[in-house]
């Protein structure tokens, strides 16, 4: 995977990424500015820590870039990811091979009746 330069002006429009995150959070769950990655050139990700119950360890995140030679960051993408250390939904087990020995008889009754 390509390593690219981080874009100055976009790694700088901390605020930028903020304002657009404000957009979709609620007052208060926009916590401590996190990282900058560069995705591509003149694509820069900015995250943010999620302060939203019930999504510890997520992060809130603002995609900018700009156009060649341009002075002006453009928010591509917002949304919420889970960090490192987010709590996530267990692995999805299909519904028959979640049945306990009971349901399973009983299902393979109602299945031959």
């Amino acid at each position: 995977m390509p390593r690219y330069k981080k874009d100055a002006l976009l790694a700088e429009a901390i605020d930028t990424a903020r304002a657009a995150v404000e957009d979709i959070a609620e007052p208060g769950q926009i916590g401590e500015h996190l990282s900058t990655h560069a995705e591509d050139d003149r694509l820069v990700t900015h995250r943010f820590a999620a302060q939203k119950p019930g999504y510890r360890g997520w992060e809130w995140f603002a995609t900018l870039a700009r156009a060649p030679r341009s002075k002006k960051a453009t928010v591509c993408e917002i949304g919420l990811l889970p960090g490192a250390g987010a709590l996530l939904a267990p692995e999805w087990v299909p519904w028959e091979e979640r049945l306990n020995e009971d349901e399973r008889s009983k299902q393979a009754k109602e299945d031959t009746a």
